[in-house]
């Protein structure tokens, strides 16, 4: 388990901003300039961190395969030039497209080259789809979770200074080394739902778990970490949390809803219980209702109705931080 004092020392995250979405620029030159000025806008904000999605093709809930995706840590190494003060992570990687080392590598590169804002966001990988299109071995529900667990008994020593020599099911290393390092506190994010596996392994080596899931389940989930927490013996006050929000605000509550009724009209799921929607006050208190006032610490906006537009995280920004950093 990494040290609870890492997040205080890392910065913690409270109000996170994830882009999922690169189709609104008519060219694929205009693209990452609109990624570029979001990340700056959220910065500007008072986000404490952005994040990009791991994924090689556009997911269900969000467009067709074939809309333009980004790959996450080439966008992010790319991002920590063009910013200054707001942390850098993805939501989440997927384990399952990198050797566990050289992943500890590349995010600690990240950390190197933003001056001490990366954050490893992981997970056990779930896509099927492009797993086969990129042909990476996607197998059992068993066997992710199990190189999951495999991949944190590497990746969370070498964040952390040591060498681990590894000879597993699934992985293998000899005295990996990682140098050069700005720190050896950088935080591990876990993200999703499962309240056995993922959460017990949040609570053994994370530093933040973002919550994935409806949000009338959160209190179940919160009651369930807290379990997996006492089961390894950890103050589950050290394991800072967050919920990932559909957000849609706008200063005309009419007009977020009309987004979010064309976004429902085209999803493959049901995603009501996971949106937040209508004027900057109407988010806010449901943020405070649904969410926080649940025990979660804090949320992760996804914006994709009009995150992009001018203004518009600006007014996330104002009606949520003091939500989540006043608490």
């Amino acid at each position: 388990m990494s040290d609870s004092s890492s997040q205080t020392n890392a910065g913690r995250i409270r109000l996170g901003y994830q882009m999922p979405v690169f189709s609104h620029p008519a060219s694929a030159r205009e693209i990452f300039p609109s990624v570029i000025a979001q990340a700056r806008a959220a910065e500007a904000a008072g986000f404490d961190a952005a994040f990009v999605m791991d994924h090689f093709y556009q997911l269900p809930n969000l467009g067709a395969p074939e809309e333009p995706m980004l790959e996450a840590y080439t966008a992010l190494g790319a991002l920590a030039t063009a910013t200054e003060r707001i942390q850098l992570s993805t939501l989440v990687t997927g384990n399952t497209y990198r050797n566990p080392a050289m992943l500890a590598k590349t995010v600690t590169t990240l950390d190197v080259v933003s001056g001490g804002r990366a954050v490893l966001g992981i997970g056990a990988g779930w896509y099927e789809f492009e797993h086969i299109g990129y042909g990476y071995e996607f197998g059992t529900f068993t066997d992710r979770f199990e190189r999951l667990e495999e991949a944190l008994a590497i990746i969370a020593p070498m964040l952390h200074g040591q060498h681990p020599t590894v000879d597993g099911k699934w992985y293998h290393t000899h005295e990996a080394l990682n140098n050069p390092r700005i720190r050896d506190d950088l935080p591990i994010m876990l993200g999703g739902g499962g309240e056995k596996k993922t959460f017990g392994m949040a609570a053994r080596y994370a530093d933040h778990l973002n919550i994935i899931c409806n949000a009338s389940d959160l209190p179940r989930k919160i009651e369930a970490l807290h379990a997996r927490c006492e089961e390894v013996g950890r103050d589950p006050k050290t394991l800072e949390t967050s919920f990932l929000a559909f957000t849609i605000v706008d200063e005309d509550g009419d007009r977020a809803r009309k987004f979010q009724s064309d976004i429902n009209a085209k999803a493959a799921a049901d995603l009501t219980d996971r949106q937040f929607v209508g004027t900057p006050d109407d988010v806010a208190d449901q943020v405070q209702r649904r969410i926080l006032d649940h025990g979660v610490n804090g949320v992760i906006a996804n914006m994709v109705a009009n995150g992009h537009e001018e203004g518009v995280l600006e007014l996330a920004g104002k009606a949520l931080s003091p939500l989540v950093h006043n608490n």
